[in-house]
């Protein structure tokens, strides 16, 4: 730091330059620290007006002088941890600067307070996710506290910090503006030690379940809720385990989701919008099922299923139209049908009668397995045609990687036929799903399986004018717009959030929070 006679040279450097003054910036940007962060601590009185005096170069129209009042911000909290929470929140506004380099400025400054009070500096950096009214600073918060959570650890994120952020994050999530903002909160939550374990699980999935709020009937034609479901299940999705149940939504989608697929369906089509939302409902309903625990009514639900299923896996066509349909000229549901095909198995399981004492339903049943089987290994065969010899680069690419979790997904479905052939039924089965990733070793695994490998077992998306182009991937869910922030309990987008100029601090001028 500059000492005193050190600030009485770079003064008369710039004086003695006279008209020429403005060639001297770097004498200047100096001055500049040296007066305010030197000083500031003898002056606790002044303290107010000297900060306020910093954050107005922290919007000076030189990028130079805005970047040194910005480095110059944390030097202040030096031994004056109280403030840290106000230079956060500062700090925090400022990241809806565009320039790189200032952004990255920015957050030098915010990893500085974070090391010398990380308490101080998220109750800072949490305010303006709560209150902000710009969502890129929102999102720029909540990314910088995820990134810093994981590089900056158990230093810094201590046990009594990580209580501050679940707390915080809590308040958040209720609030949250949109499906963006929900998913960044969740994640930074899972990265918290305190959340990874059982009750920490179970933690999460109550988080999710207050979002989703499964007392509200869920009304088939207001789409953006139906999108507001998926996206809030899934977050919860990783969670459930044999000590962490998925029961209470399994029986929320049973009751108020799949009666009313087909008017979600109509409203899909009558909006002209495709049909994945009801597959990723199906790949919802497919995951939670096998940790669903004790439901009520179990054969009903396996009824419930049962038809979901006889509707995309038809009887035979008779004639050419049979011969037709194994030379690829029929177009079936692939994806759909390995989802409610596994959930009937899982279920099915827990109710081996449903089959067993209906010969009449269990022989027509058959008969519908056995075509979708010939169809689905014709279908096979032509994917590990289009497959073969293919190189490590070239299956990385975006149509051969729908190729092989088409593979995946009729692999998964033969898997199922053939247990359901069994003499009675049987539901020994186990499949991995097929748009979950592949993993071995930690990493993800890209295989093209012939006819001497045996296929690793999971699931795919329809061929033909049905072949979905975004096989294995849920949605990204479209607009949330509804109650905003601060006003209960959904997604909801704010207008005018996000704008690019830069609007100034909130607060500012003697007006703090009081932290």
């Amino acid at each position: 730091m500059a000492s005193v006679e050190r600030l009485y040279t770079l003064y008369n450097a710039i004086d003695d330059a006279k008209d020429k003054a403005g060639e001297h910036e770097a004498e200047f940007l100096e001055i500049l620290s040296g007066f305010i962060a030197r000083f500031f601590r003898h002056f606790p009185n002044l303290q107010e007006q000297a900060l306020n005096c910093l954050f107005d170069l922290c919007e000076d129209e030189d990028v130079a002088i805005r970047k040194q009042a910005i480095k110059d911000l944390p030097t202040l909290c030096k031994g004056r941890t109280e403030l840290v929470p106000k230079v956060a929140d500062i700090l925090a506004q400022l990241q809806q600067v565009e320039d790189q380099v200032e952004l990255s400025t920015v957050h030098n400054s915010l990893v500085t307070l974070l090391k010398t009070d990380a308490k101080g500096a998220l109750t800072g950096l949490f305010y303006q996710i709560q209150h902000s009214e710009d969502e890129l600073v929102r999102e720029r918060c909540i990314r910088f506290v995820h990134a810093k959570l994981r590089s900056l650890g158990t230093a810094v994120f201590t046990p009594q910090v990580e209580t501050l952020i679940l707390g915080e994050a809590k308040k958040v999530l209720q609030a949250a503006s949109s499906e963006d903002e929900f998913s960044l909160m969740m994640g930074i939550l899972r990265d918290l030690k305190t959340c990874q374990s059982v009750k920490g699980y179970q933690q999460l999935v109550d988080l999710v379940t207050e979002q989703v709020d499964l007392t509200r009937p869920l009304d088939p034609a207001d789409l953006e809720s139906v999108q507001r479901l998926i996206s809030c299940v899934k977050q919860a999705l990783p969670y459930f385990s044999s000590q962490v149940r998925s029961t209470v939504y399994v029986e929320y989608l049973w009751k108020e989701v799949l009666p009313v697929l087909d008017q979600i369906e109509t409203t899909l089509s009558e909006g002209g919008s495709q049909g994945t939302p009801i597959l990723d409902v199906l790949k919802i309903v497919a995951e939670l099922i096998p940790h669903a625990g004790n439901l009520e009514d179990v054969p009903g639900k396996v009824l419930v299923i049962f038809f979901k299923l006889l509707e995309v896996m038809p009887l035979p066509p008779e004639g050419d139209a049979a011969t037709e349909a194994l030379e690829g000229g029929v177009s079936l549901e692939f994806s759909r049908v390995e989802c409610l095909l596994f959930t009937f198995h899982q279920l099915a399981r827990q109710q081996p009668e449903f089959l067993n004492d209906d010969p009449d339903r269990l022989k027509d049943f058959r008969i519908r397995l056995q075509y979708f089987a010939r169809v689905s290994q014709a279908y096979q065969k032509r994917l590990r045609e289009a497959l073969a010899n293919k190189t490590g680069e070239e299956l990385k690419t975006e149509e051969n990687k729908i190729k092989l979790i088409a593979l995946r997904t009729t692999a998964n479905i033969n898997v199922l036929i053939k247990d359901l052939f069994h003499q009675p039924p049987s539901y020994k089965a186990n499949i991995s799903l097929s748009w979950k990733p592949t993993t071995s070793g930690g990493k993800a695994v890209t295989k093209c399986p012939n006819k001497s490998q045996k296929v690793e077992r999971q699931i795919y998306a329809p061929p033909r004018d049905k072949y979905s182009q975004r096989a294995g991937q849920y949605s990204g869910g479209g607009n949330f717009r509804g109650r905003g922030r601060g006003r209960g309990r959904g997604f909801g987008y704010i207008p005018g959030r996000g704008s690019s100029y830069r609007g100034g601090f909130r607060g500012r001028r003697g007006g703090f929070r009081g932290y």
